[in-house]
């Protein structure tokens, strides 16, 4: 029963954001809205959002919860593992994981998917949790999904924003 009601949670998310990204203009507005629906929708999360690549770092983004570290060096902490490898990484015990950078220390685990634009990482979605093995596969399956909606969306608005400045 709890696995349906998270894909269905899931699926209800991904429909509010796609509903609200398809009419959105400004790159930073989809990520800050998008950091603030997976705040608010998924349970037990206490940090949720972006860091985006800028030459050999990560660069905070738009996110919801405590303050967070940066920059982050490509190939450190969880967050430049994903880059370096361009997969998804899910960590049950942060405090395992070689080379994690401590940002909140009540941080337990940790999921962090990147974020691909034509083929070339923009960035990374990354989510922390209090609780121990807080991401499974149904998380990683759904967030890939968000993550790929969200990429869509950007370029959608770099194409129509060539040469405009919104700002």
């Amino acid at each position: 029963m709890i696995l349906i009601n998270k894909k269905t949670s899931y699926l209800n998310l991904i429909n509010v954001i796609e509903n609200l990204l398809e009419t959105e203009h400004h790159e930073i507005s989809i990520l800050a809205n998008t950091s603030a629906l997976i705040k608010e929708h998924i349970k037990n999360i206490n940090w949720a959002g972006f860091y985006l690549l800028k030459k050999d770092y990560l660069i905070l983004g738009p996110f919801q919860g405590k303050v967070a570290c940066n920059p982050i060096r490509i190939g450190f902490g969880v967050c430049g593992k994903c880059v370096e490898n361009k997969v998804t990484i899910v960590v049950g015990n942060v405090h395992e994981f070689d080379g994690h950078i401590p940002c909140d220390e009540t941080t337990n685990s940790e999921i962090v998917i990147p974020i691909f634009i034509d083929d070339e990482i923009y960035g990374v979605l990354d989510l922390d949790s209090k609780l121990f093995n807080r991401f499974s596969t149904v998380d990683k399956r759904f967030l890939e999904q968000i993550v790929v909606i969200i990429a869509r969306n950007i370029k959608r608005v770099k194409e129509n924003n060539r040469g405009v400045n919104l700002i």
